[in-house]
């Protein structure tokens, strides 16, 4: 039991070594492994007391390599799917959506850079920002090149 325990302990923390996880994550990754029930639980415990696991953690990096590239929407959904709680995620969505019409002036510049010339252009910028999440009155207001850097 022991050195299932063990077992388990080190491939979660090869799973942290290389990014941060949620519980959630670790036990859908982990289960396969689990040989007796209450061993992966346990592990887990154990990593969270020791604060290997970090609900915070994960959250500010999952925001910090994504923000840049994706909306709003697309972020919260992958915070969801880590199964991190509502309020963090809630938490996060409300600071995200104060820079969503600036982040998608960035990630449509660097994709396009000029106004589309034509509807069919125009229909595609916009299902390529609709695609990284972004809502859809920012997509309207970055590709049409109204408002201004403050609204939103």
């Amino acid at each position: 039991m022991a050195t299932q325990s063990l077992s388990l302990t080190a491939r979660a923390l090869r799973l942290l070594s290389t990014r941060e996880h949620s519980r959630v994550e670790l036990e859908r990754k982990l289960q396969r492994y689990e040989e007796e029930p209450g061993t992966l639980a346990k592990a887990l415990d154990t990593l969270a007391a020791k604060d290997f696991i970090n609900e915070e953690r994960v959250v500010g990096s999952v925001l910090y390599r994504r923000a840049g590239k994706l909306g709003t929407a697309r972020i919260k959904q992958e915070l969801q799917a880590k199964g991190l709680a509502p309020e963090a995620v809630s938490e996060a969505v409300a600071t995200l959506r104060e820079t969503e019409l600036e982040r998608a002036r960035e990630v449509w510049r660097k994709k396009f850079g000029t106004q589309p010339q034509d509807a069919t252009e125009r229909a595609k910028q916009m299902r390529f920002m609709a695609g990284r999440g972004f809502g859809g009155d920012t997509i309207h207001r970055v590709v049409s090149g109204g408002g201004n850097e403050g609204e939103c």
